[in-house]
């Protein structure tokens, strides 16, 4: 089982990157070439009943796996990425962190209104930084078909703070 894979080599780093929090750290998925193939796969199958036009992976670690996603299932990848990165015209969407203050942006013509856009970044925690992206998907006309992480914090409860955009979300590795 997929999850069970994950958990096993998934790493936990104390007090980063602050005191008290413990980030999980995903880098050690990167090192196993099946293991990698295997989440696309796992995503694969769980998106197939949900309609995708593109894949927004947020930076950085979204990256990683969301345009991976966007090949295999034949879809543009839109770059999601912190501010002052992206060298076109952009919109941006600040918000709060874990453990601070964000602004990301977009391209404005990353997509055309009502492009389906499935978002995808490693870990949903607070929500703070999907809700963004979303709210910058919607600026930009487009519709959220979902979500997909590779894991969850689900004992901060931000999963309601994504339904208003889509009930469309998966983990492949919830921590209650």
């Amino acid at each position: 089982m997929i999850e069970d894979r994950l958990r096993a080599i998934i790493r936990d780093v104390p007090d980063f990157p602050e005191p008290g929090i413990v980030f999980k750290d995903i880098t050690p998925i990167l090192k196993n070439d099946s293991l990698c193939t295997a989440v696309v796969d796992e995503f694969i199958e769980r998106l197939k009943s949900i309609e995708i036009d593109a894949v927004a992976g947020v930076e950085s670690r979204g990256f990683l796996f969301g345009l991976l996603l966007a090949n295999r299932l034949g879809v543009p990848f839109i770059p999601i990425r912190k501010q002052g990165k992206l060298p076109f015209r952009t919109i941006s969407e600040s918000y709060k962190l874990e453990y601070g203050q964000a602004t990301i942006e977009v391209h404005e013509d990353a997509f055309a209104p009502g492009t389906k856009v499935l978002v995808h970044d490693d870990l949903l925690a607070t929500g703070g930084t999907v809700v963004a992206a979303s709210k910058l998907i919607e600026k930009l006309g487009g519709e959220i078909a979902g979500y997909a992480f590779v894991i969850s914090l689900d004992f901060l409860n931000s999963r309601g703070r994504l339904t208003r955009f889509s009930d469309n979300i998966i983990s492949l590795v919830p921590y209650f």
